[in-house]
């Protein structure tokens, strides 16, 4: 990573850090336990990965910061949400994410459904009580977009595929349309959100964006699988291996970690070609698309 980029990126997550402080509940309004839960399962951990999606294409889009830092928050907290619901033992079964105990281990199943539900609800209520477009009609089509991320056939459908291919074998397609929804929906939708909360953009330019978000949301996926082979329960901040133990299909157990690999980097080449169209301006995105398919943990 280059300075620029590590100096851009460090204060888009002090930015997004300092704001999901602000916008989750006090530890100390009641119900207090449910909101330091909350609070515990969403602050002081992660990459960021999807918020600086959004703040980057929100550059592309010539976007005013507080818009996109509020729609960058309620992607953070669909994504919260859904990791404190796929640890629990009803789906994953674990008890480590970001070096810490998994929420339902730290409190207990119950706090932990609460807690996710409630995170869910909060992203949506930071959507709907913002100005975020230039109308309204745009505005209400940020707030579909980000449910059909979350849902059925978004990221809990893709989860329902997930736990449904336990123990079987799954055909590279069909790994892929898994993991479109499971992971690359949610990613697809900062993307979109951010360049939304701009007008510079045509219908052409947006549909590029969606096939750069698409590419960029499978290879994330990819690169997760190789890291859940290689790297240490440590490195990760959650339980290395997890997949193979569980016989869960995975890009690593369909091609090997070298063809992964070399599928990262061709997916990293067509999310770029997507950007063509953007040229110079399009800096950032691809900046944050070589932090994902590089990065280390």
């Amino acid at each position: 990573m280059t300075a620029d980029f590590q100096d851009w990126a460090r204060s888009r997550q002090v930015r997004i850090e300092t704001s999901l402080q602000t916008w989750l509940p006090a530890a100390n309004v009641a119900p207090e336990r449910l909101h330091d839960a909350m609070r515990y399962t969403v602050l002081g951990g992660g990459k960021r990965v999807r918020p600086l999606l959004a703040f980057a294409s929100g550059e592309l889009s010539k976007a005013d910061d507080e818009r996109v830092t509020i729609v960058a928050a309620a992607v953070e907290l669909i994504h919260a949400y859904s990791l404190v619901h796929d640890d629990l033992p009803c789906m994953d079964d674990d008890v480590l994410r970001r070096g810490k105990p998994t929420c339902h281990v730290e409190y207990d199943e119950a706090i932990a459904l609460l807690a996710g539900d409630s995170l869910q609800s909060l992203a949506f209520q930071l959507l709907a009580e913002h100005q975020l477009a230039d109308t309204p009609q745009m505005q209400l089509e940020m707030i579909k977009r980000l449910a059909q991320a979350a849902g059925s056939r978004g990221m809990a459908g893709g989860q329902a595929v997930d736990l449904a291919s336990v123990g079987k074998v799954l055909s590279l397609p069909e790994l892929e349309f898994m993991h479109i929804h499971k992971t690359g929906a949610l990613i697809r939708a900062a993307v979109m959100l951010g360049a939304w909360c701009g007008s510079s953009l045509n219908e052409d330019q947006l549909m590029s964006l969606d096939r750069f978000a698409k590419c960029i949301g499978l290879a994330f996926q990819v690169v997760d699988d190789v890291l859940d082979a290689e790297a240490t329960t440590a490195t990760l901040g959650k339980t290395a291996g997890k997949d193979a133990e569980n016989n869960k299909p995975t890009y690593v157990s369909i091609l090997g970690v070298s063809r992964a690999r070399e599928l990262a980097e061709e997916l990293r080449r067509e999310a770029y070609q997507s950007l063509e169209v953007f040229g110079a301006p399009a800096g950032r995105l691809r900046q944050v698309t070589d932090f994902i398919i590089h990065r280390e943990f």
